[in-house]
């Protein structure tokens, strides 16, 4: 591992929790910690204006890619993806880098792993940044119950069956299925009846503004690489979490907790959470709880990157002093 300065990104790799992660840093090496947890469809590098900015005010960014993405194992099988394999691997990083307690970001499911370490594991978080996905509480029924309504064009219930949307997404170049991903503007993730939710979704005519080609290249040759079971796998896992996690039924998120969020994401529009916000629920599961929301859409760390770079920053300095002044 290059113990390196705030410039450039190390790329280095750690066997733990029996996987191998492959992390990308950047920033002193003695600097706070920031671990940043990417999500779906994405890779460390979702946070490359992040880890530039964190770097350059003397923070020490860790942007691993989860197991099942990038250049990080990719367990076959599907039920080596269930929440506490993820947080798992998080808490044996940390013990792989000595480090007892760091700040946390996490955008999408990453926000969602985030939460859950702050669950299952609040003594190794000193604050937590989620973007785009709340904290909800384990709910009554399990996932296959709540979201039957919805029927089978339900882009989660789609991603159920394994191989099934592997092979929808066969049809399309890497690239395209990322884009489509990436431009999402609908209310509602739901294909009409007997559409796959890959063959719904439209793939922007013009380049989105916030990826340029090659870092989409970057993105699309990982994806190759590694294909979208893993990280597919994750959705797979939904009903067996909710079964894992009945001990923490009812439990809150204790970690000071900031919440970021665009808001034509659709995530904030068709999932009930900006009810959810209104309503003081949120903050009634997460007592110490700052909310922002931003202009954007869902991956807002990318589109707005200067705008998240600022709430990131000003949330974590309140934790960190001087200690992390440039």
């Amino acid at each position: 591992m290059d113990a390196g300065g705030a410039g450039e990104v190390r790329h280095w790799t750690a066997d733990v929790n029996g996987i191998s992660l492959h992390v990308a840093e950047r920033g002193p090496a003695d600097g706070p910690a920031v671990l940043l947890i990417h999500g779906f469809p994405e890779l460390w590098l979702s946070w490359r204006h992040q880890m530039a900015a964190l770097a350059a005010r003397g923070f020490r960014a860790l942007a691993p890619d989860l197991r099942g993405y990038g250049d990080s194992s990719a367990p076959a099988d599907p039920a080596a993806y269930t929440i506490f394999h993820i947080v798992g691997d998080i808490v044996a990083l940390l013990d792989h880098l000595r480090l007892p307690k760091v700040l946390v970001v996490g955008h999408d499911w990453g926000a969602q792993v985030a939460w859950h370490l702050c669950l299952f594991r609040p003594d190794r978080v000193r604050a937590v940044v989620a973007l785009g996905v709340p904290f909800f509480p384990r709910r009554p029924r399990s996932f296959s119950e709540g979201f039957a309504a919805r029927g089978d064009g339900f882009y989660i219930t789609q991603f159920q069956e394994p191989g099934r949307a592997e092979r929808s997404f066969a049809r399309y170049d890497v690239e395209t299925v990322l884009k489509k991903f990436y431009s999402i503007e609908l209310d509602d993730l739901t294909a009409p009846t007997g559409v796959e939710i890959i063959d719904f979704l439209e793939a922007p005519s013009s380049p989105l503004p916030w990826i340029t080609e090659e870092e989409l290249g970057q993105y699309a040759e990982k994806f190759q690489k590694s294909g979208f079971t893993g990280p597919l796998n994750y959705y797979r896992m939904f009903d067996m979490n909710w079964r894992l996690t009945a001990p923490w039924n009812g439990a809150k998120i204790t970690v000071p907790a900031k919440f970021i969020a665009g808001d034509k994401d659709i995530g904030v529009q068709s999932f009930g959470i900006e009810q959810y916000i209104k309503s003081g629920g949120f903050k009634y599961n997460v007592p110490n709880l700052e909310i922002a929301i931003i202009e954007g859409h869902h991956f807002i760390q990318q589109e707005q990157a200067e705008r998240v770079n600022s709430e990131i920053l000003s949330y974590l300095d309140k934790f960190t002093g001087e200690d992390a002044s440039a």
